[in-house]
């Protein structure tokens, strides 16, 4: 499996915004963590960026993840990009 990485955007005040929707997308996470996709994946501090490491057939499998996720349908995350990474260590 490849290695990707995701980094990505939220919305403006997004603590309030997320809301309705936070349930369902922890749970989507916790599905995909146990299917062995997803690595990890968090805010940043300041609540502006996210990020996540992925293992995936492809990089498509990982943007199809994300543009179901609660958060991308509803505009909680912006816009986001994801790379292959390479681990060195």
């Amino acid at each position: 499996m490849t290695k990707y990485v995701l980094w990505g955007n939220y919305c403006e005040d997004v603590v309030n915004k997320r809301t309705p929707y936070r349930e369902a997308h922890l749970a989507g996470l916790a599905r995909q963590k146990a299917d062995g996709i997803l690595v990890t994946i968090g805010p940043t501090q300041d609540l502006t960026k996210v990020f996540g490491i992925y293992e995936a057939n492809d990089r498509q499998q990982v943007c199809d993840l994300i543009e179901a996720d609660p958060y991308w349908t509803n505009g909680i995350w912006t816009e986001y990009q994801v790379k292959e990474w390479i681990q060195a260590i």
